[in-house]
């Protein structure tokens, strides 16, 4: 039975018009990779094929990493968004590239 809330309600609780899908990656760096390389290459991502296509990363690691990537506006990732990430890290010799399925990012 669906349920009548309001607007300010549908925000709050991200469904709906709110309702925010994206997806889970991670990456491992091979070993020895050294910290300038690291962060050159997560810098890298994230210029090159998060932000301009709308999307932002969240995430984590040193060798082994792991993040969430959305839109930086409220909305819906899609395949080719997916698509887009996992070729720019495998592209990169990146190892162990995994790229979830869609999900909702606060309910599921």
């Amino acid at each position: 039975m669906a349920k009548n809330r309001s607007r300010r309600l549908r925000k709050k609780m991200h469904i709906d018009e709110f309702q925010e899908i994206g997806f889970s990656v991670t990456w491992r760096f091979p070993e020895g990779t050294s910290e300038e390389q690291i962060d050159k290459v997560v810098d890298d991502f994230i210029s090159e094929a998060v932000e301009p296509t709308g999307l932002i990363f969240g995430g984590s690691g040193y060798l082994a990493w792991e993040g969430l990537v959305c839109k930086q506006e409220v909305g819906h990732c899609n395949e080719e968004d997916q698509a887009r990430v996992r070729k720019w890290l495998e592209e990169h010799q990146l190892e162990e590239v995994r790229v979830s399925e869609l999900f909702d990012i606060w309910w599921d």
